[in-house]
């Protein structure tokens, strides 16, 4: 799976799902993607924050793409008090996004990597992650080749996927190849934001800032299923 700045909680329900959740750092940045931004709720409509990044060649791949020299991580937090300084868990939320986005790091990877732990460890999310370059397995593949190779670098027997997968992979291709396919489907989340009506599918910190941090692990633990595609 890709690292995403402060991802939405579908993402958590996956690494929920999982014993070893492989993150890449080895592929290549995809540009209007979410690895460096997401949305949050601002005067009651979702908003776009982002991570700037250096200027960078198409090519690069995610470990090699760094943050702006100019990031006002300032602003960013300032935005996200203004965003958030009324909601009831906002307390317990926001040292926990300084701490991410004061993050002294200026590659990519590592930032979003570090974030990524950092949440799990407030969630209680014990999930084993690793680093795909660090998975010892054969080179030079991609896509579902790749994923059966990483599967089998671990001694994984089942591969649960988010979603979004259903389109990109086949189960009987997977059985082939000795591998179970599942997918993570997040089951209808909804929980008062203010007063506006409900703006689903936002950044992790709206789920926390507006839950307690035992029903946000509720939500994460409980709020999916897995399938197997037909």
């Amino acid at each position: 799976m890709q690292p995403y700045f402060l991802p939405y909680i579908g993402y958590f329900h996956l690494l929920a799902a999982v014993d070893r959740f492989i993150v890449y750092d080895d592929v290549k940045y995809t540009r209007k993607g979410w690895i460096n931004r997401n949305r949050i709720l601002q005067d009651g409509r979702d908003r776009t924050i982002s991570l700037p990044l250096k200027a960078g060649a198409d090519h690069l791949l995610i470990r090699e793409r760094e943050l702006a020299a100019d990031f006002d991580r300032g602003k960013l937090l300032r935005r996200i008090r203004e965003a958030y300084r009324h909601a009831p868990n906002f307390g317990q939320t926001f040292p926990l996004v300084e701490e991410v986005v004061n993050h002294d790091e200026r590659n990519l990877f590592r930032f979003l990597h570090h974030a990524i732990v950092r949440v799990c460890r407030h969630l209680g999310i014990a999930t084993e992650i690793v680093v795909s370059s660090a998975v010892d397995c054969e080179s030079g593949l991609a896509g579902a080749d790749r994923v059966v190779a990483l599967c089998r670098a671990s001694a994984a027997h089942t591969y649960i996927n988010a979603i979004g997968g259903t389109r990109l992979y086949s189960r009987e291709w997977f059985a082939e190849r000795g591998i179970t396919l599942k997918f993570v489907e997040s089951l209808s989340l909804e929980y008062p934001q203010f007063s506006a009506p409900f703006v689903a599918s936002l950044s992790i910190i709206d789920v926390m800032m507006f839950n307690t941090n035992g029903a946000t692990q509720t939500a994460i633990n409980r709020g999916y299923r897995l399938i197997q595609p037909p």
